[in-house]
């Protein structure tokens, strides 16, 4: 089930009650969500869906809570039945979670658009391609999370999150989901190269003689305690690195990769060039 105005999952019970421990805690306190969330250091609209049980709270979030409210572990308790609802494979749970505070995002892409910068039709052509079949409504589900996670994109949270995104123009040229599907997505790219000042894209171009991303795709996040994290995933599991070694590999391998795809601003010209060629 999705709820059709916010594209979020709809609450699961063990979200609801955690997020009316919450909201009884804050209440005692005196404290209304525009007090609360300055003192967890979130926006007031995460501590909104929290409180309405449509999102997972983040382990910093519980402990800050826990702390502001003064809840004697009861938060800490509940948290520990909370689950989200179906849409976001179990590998991926743990590298969402991580997302949410990341302020520093770096993605490389050569299968398909990353979910932050899909459109809704581009993410339902997505689904459909890939054997076995989905249900509607696991669809549906799958839809609402991959939207749902866009929220991270906002400048308006605190701090921003640094966004830089390599993608293939194969994935592009591909055109899945069709002419009308692509050409909304492209228009999508530019309005959010546009648009979003934290967010940098660039796209690697079809000829490349060399090109440090030829092992696949490279997920990389740092943490606000600035810990960097690397997530690789395959058909049908996902591995989150710590390691430093390992990502430090990783990271000389994204930066190489930056200086060799397109500026942002030459990506942007070519975006358009492939939308008017559409």
């Amino acid at each position: 089930m999705t709820n059709s105005t916010t594209n979020e999952p709809e609450p699961s019970d063990s979200l609801k009650t955690f997020g009316l421990v919450q909201k009884a805690l804050r209440k005692r306190a005196g404290l209304t969500q525009e007090e609360f969330a300055p003192l967890v250091r979130f926006q007031p609209s995460t501590v909104a869906s929290i409180e309405q049980g449509r999102r997972l709270p983040p382990q910093v979030y519980i402990e800050r809570a826990e702390e502001v409210l003064d809840a004697f572990g009861v938060l800490r308790a509940a948290a520990k039945y909370a689950t989200r609802q179906p849409g976001l494979a179990s590998w991926f749970r743990k590298w969402a979670d991580l997302e949410e505070l990341a302020i520093t995002l770096h993605t490389y892409e050569c299968r398909v658009v990353p979910g932050l910068l899909q459109t809704e039709a581009y993410a339902r052509a997505v689904i459909w391609s890939v054997p076995p079949l989905p249900t509607e409504e696991q669809v549906e589900q799958r839809v609402a999370a991959r939207l749902a996670r866009q929220e991270l994109l906002s400048a308006r949270r605190e701090p921003p999150t640094a966004f830089s995104f390599i993608i293939e123009q194969a994935v592009l040229e591909r055109r899945t989901g069709g002419d009308d599907v692509t050409r909304e997505l492209i228009d999508h790219l530019l309005d959010v190269n546009e648009r979003q000042w934290n967010v940098e894209l660039q796209l690697m171009p079809l000829r490349q003689a060399k090109h440090a991303g030829l092992d696949g795709p490279i997920r990389l996040l740092e943490s606000p305690e600035n810990e960097w994290f690397a997530y690789s995933e395959g058909q049908q599991s996902g591995v989150l690195i710590s390691d430093r070694k390992e990502i430090g590999l990783i990271q000389q391998r994204y930066a190489k990769m930056r200086s060799q795809a397109l500026t942002p601003e030459d990506s942007a010209s070519l975006l358009r060039e492939m939308r008017g060629a559409l």
